[in-house]
């Protein structure tokens, strides 16, 4: 389907989307048609911009700078068309894409005067720009020699979100993520970006920035002032060689070489001293701020001071400000101080110590504004699934903390930005991103943001005493109730996973998530049950699980509907939270007060199985080949169901994690699966052990050996599986929810 044509006096563009009828109602339905705009701008030599409409036969002309319906959303292909024109003394001999990311340029082809290619801004959100540049080979005036002539064109537009207000829930999400965590918002080397839209007096963004640092340059000059006359400093290690009477204070590590040469008053002895450096991460970073804004106001300066209608008056004070600046640039302080490479987590010097501080905000004012490094910092943002994420942390946070009834005293932050890269920051995961909610020294509840993602994870980031499955999905928000009344520091678990995707509406115009998201949870929750096969007692509980999305509705319809119904019936189900609506997110703060507020005993009795019963999880179970075996009534064990012991070849998948490994089902060849084994233990053994081989010909090599205890028939009947979708055709990781999928319809 053609979308939109751009009449250009070098070439005509056509841009197209297959489905953008179904884009379209679908951002209708969850946004509003009304806020579904767009503003288009472009560089010059465009004759006409069309916009087609529904039926393809008619079209409306769009005018620059002004807003029109939008045509890019996100996670959409859009085909582009650039067919140059060739006219008599001119001809296009080379076009290339312009995008700052490769993988985009590479998508792009010119052959027989025409550009083509697509475009696909994933979950990217924003302002984005079509670029391109090309060469016109022209005939000279003479009529025999020719010259080429480089251009370059540019076209933008803003790319919308098909679940979220663009104009008003992106910048509520951000704004709400700046403000606990500066900087985590923003990224780098994205299709999209964001900055401050021209006002009606015609600002461009560097006028922004001019007009942010005026205000402000008064209260940086003074903080650089302060912290040149005040530093901070640090203590450093330097070796020296001193006689025995210059030494002010004997280390217990001299005082036998002190004795030993005590005659001898001209003896040197080595002496390590504590000396005084200005060579701190956060003077290096005042170093860095100060000579980038000096050089960005240098830049700008002189452009303003060539404006006719300037004052002489107003030239002179700029003048002055930036010779202030640059004294403080050149100022003999930096001389020891070294070169900045960045922060690896938040300094609370530059978040809170005199001077420090202010030059900080400046900064971070500064770049919110506009790029510091001809465009290299602009305003481009982490992707709106990314930002959701955060955002939902955030969220559940501070109805944490309001249900408990605390203080932001009451609230440890140990979270802690690293950077990602050249430019980006990313919210520490695990024990990196934990929040503590305690009241006169009693933890009640702690908040961990995305404790582990797969098995191969660093323990690190995990979350102490908490079993994550080993799948390489991950629960975003993990929260931790403390209960006493049942036992001491009894902790209550409860996951959230924040989806950026909605599925459909139901028949009450409720948006309802995924199903597959839902299920996600359902998995989550049982296999993070821990069951601790050598001692017998549960010893930690997930409650529940629980999806967060974007989603709309009525909250009286919503509080009917089934994924939140079954929060009731399964503890799994799922919660609308989106900005500004505050009636929906009453349910998620009704329900986590409804969490605190119930004890430990009434929840563990209506969840955790009583003594005696049998407690079905969906663990993750081992399908294995049963092979021929000189070991005695080996394969005929597994036929009757009496088998104890079943070992591997000499080599084993290094993929398939045995720590949490509950269950093993034999495969019989010719035969299928029928049969579940309790995996009791885990051991090496020889594989003349195993086989119980005797002479020359036994092997050595060490197998890996699972002691058994059979527990129940999955099926009445043996069932044939796709054995080539097993491991080396050997073994097969699954869980018992998944089983099912490589079992044949063939009995």
């Amino acid at each position: 389907m053609e979308l939109l044509r751009i009449k250009h006096h070098d070439f005509v563009m056509t841009i197209e989307c297959t489905k953008f009828d179904a884009i379209w109602d679908k951002a209708k339905r969850n946004v509003g048609e009304d806020k579904l705009s767009s503003t288009y701008s472009w560089s010059d030599g465009v004759e006409l911009v069309e916009r087609y409409l529904n039926d393809q036969s008619t079209s409306k002309v769009i005018l620059k700078d002004s807003s029109a319906p939008a045509i890019f959303f996100d996670n959409a292909d859009y085909p582009i068309w650039v067919e140059f024109e060739e006219k008599n003394d001119a001809k296009i001999v080379e076009a290339h894409f312009g995008s700052i990311l490769q993988n985009d340029n590479d998508r792009f082809s010119f052959r027989h005067g025409m550009l083509a290619g697509f475009l696909n801004f994933g979950n990217e959100i924003g302002r984005s720009e079509i670029c391109f540049d090309y060469i016109v080979k022209r005939k000279k005036s003479d009529g025999v020699s020719s010259e080429l002539i480089k251009r370059k064109f540019s076209f933008s537009f803003e790319v919308l979100s098909t679940k979220l207000d663009y104009h008003s829930h992106w910048k509520k999400i951000v704004e709400d993520i700046e403000q606990e965590y500066r900087m985590l918002s923003l990224d780098f080397l994205k299709r999209t970006y964001h900055s401050f839209a021209p006002d009606k007096q015609g600002e461009t963004p560097e006028i922004i920035w001019w007009s942010i640092f005026a205000g402000e340059q008064k209260k940086f000059l003074e903080a650089c002032r302060h912290i040149i006359d005040r530093p901070r400093h640090r203590l450093h290690g330097r070796e020296t060689y001193l006689r025995a009477d210059k030494v002010r204070r004997v280390p217990m590590s001299l005082e036998n070489e002190i004795a030993e040469h005590r005659k001898e008053p001209a003896h040197l002895y080595r002496i390590t001293e504590k000396i005084e450096s200005n060579d701190t991460q956060e003077n290096r970073f005042l170093k860095f701020a100060l000579s980038q804004i000096t050089s960005k106001y240098e830049l700008l300066k002189t452009r303003i001071e060539q404006v006719k209608e300037i004052s002489d008056a107003t030239k002179q004070e700029l003048q002055a400000t930036y010779v202030s600046l640059n004294r403080l640039r050149k100022n003999s302080f930096f001389r020891t101080v070294g070169r900045f490479k960045g922060l690896n987590q938040e300094s609370m010097v530059l978040q809170k110590a005199t001077g420090y501080s202010q030059v900080y905000r400046t900064w971070n004012l500064l770049r919110k504004a506009y790029s510091l490094n001809e465009g290299i910092y602009r305003l481009q943002s982490k992707d709106i699934a990314t930002l959701y994420e955060i955002w939902c942390f955030i969220e559940v946070s501070h109805i944490v903390k309001k249900e408990l009834n605390l203080d932001q005293d009451d609230v440890e932050h140990r979270n802690r930005m690293e950077l990602n890269g050249l430019f980006t920051w990313e919210l520490g995961k695990g024990e990196h991103s934990r929040v503590l909610f305690r009241k006169d020294g009693v933890e009640l509840a702690e908040l961990v943001y995305n404790p582990k993602s797969t098995e191969q994870t660093n323990d690190c980031i995990g979350m102490q005493n908490l079993i994550v499955p080993t799948v390489p999905q991950k629960p975003d928000i993990v929260l931790q109730l403390t209960k006493n009344d049942l036992q001491k520091d009894m902790k209550m678990t409860y996951l959230f996973d924040a989806k950026y995707r909605i599925a459909s509406k139901n028949a009450s115009g409720v948006d309802v998530p995924p199903d597959d998201a839902i299920n996600q949870m359902h998995r989550y929750r049982d296999a993070i049950y821990y069951r601790d096969y050598v001692e017998a007692p549960l010893k930690k509980e997930v409650i529940g699980g629980y999806i967060l999305f974007p989603g709309d509705g009525e909250p009286a319809d919503v509080e009917v509907s089934k994924f939140y119904q079954t929060i009731k019936e399964v503890n799994i189900g799922a919660f609308p939270l989106r900005p500004n609506d505050n009636e929906n997110r009453k349910l998620l703060e009704g329900f986590i007060r409804e969490l605190i507020e119930t004890k430990a005993k009434d929840t563990v009795q209506h969840v955790i199985p009583q003594k005696g019963t049998v407690m079905e999880v969906d663990n993750r179970v081992l399908v294995g080949v049963v092979r021929p075996s000189h070991r005695r009534g080996y394969e005929k064990s597994f036929l009757n169901q009496s088998a104890t012991l079943y070992y591997t070849g000499a080599k084993f998948p290094s993929t398939i994690a045995l720590q949490d490994l509950h269950y093993f089902v034999p495969y019989i060849k010719g035969k299928g699966i029928r049969d579940v084994y309790e995996i009791v233990r885990m051991r090496t053994i020889t594989g003349k052990e195993a086989k119980q081989d005797e002479g020359a010909d036994a092997t050595d090599d060490l197998r890996l050996a699972f002691e058994l205890r059979f527990s129940r028939q999955l099926y009445k009947e043996y069932r044939m599986i796709d054995v080539l979708q097993m491991k080396d055709l050997t073994f097969l990781d699954t869980t018992f929810s998944d089983i099912d999928g490589y079992v044949s319809s063939r009995i």
